[in-house]
């Protein structure tokens, strides 16, 4: 049943969405409304016959790299920005044993941005 709700309320909410979206947008133009919705905008590509795994060569060893320090707020901040990445399925947990590094600089006006 709560499933149920949430689907009606979604749907309910971009409905919504699309009424207030045309009032602030020329008419000629509504005919493209539903590319500017939220759930449109969060949601991959259809994959394509070019979409391929990349493979690690025979005999591949992961490198160490440098480990950048983070506060409990970056860990934090970069921790929700997986989450919503998988959840947008953006990216995809990975089966390699080699990782990247994450780190934050500071913009000027801005607090810092992930990098």
């Amino acid at each position: 049943m709560a499933e149920e709700w949430e689907i009606w309320d979604e749907k309910e909410e971009a409905a919504k969405s699309e009424e207030e979206a045309k009032k602030l947008v020329p008419e000629k133009f509504h005919w493209w409304i539903k590319v500017f919705s939220r759930k449109q905008s969060e949601r991959m590509l259809m994959r394509k016959m070019w979409d391929h795994a990349i493979e690690m060569k025979e005999g591949f060893v992961p490198r160490k790299g440098k480990v950048y320090p983070l506060s409990r707020e970056e860990r934090e901040e970069v921790r929700e920005l997986i989450r919503k990445q998988l959840r947008k399925e953006y990216i995809r947990l990975s089966k390699s044993p080699q990782m990247a590094p994450v780190f934050f600089v500071g913009k000027k006006g801005e607090k810092k941005r992930i990098v």
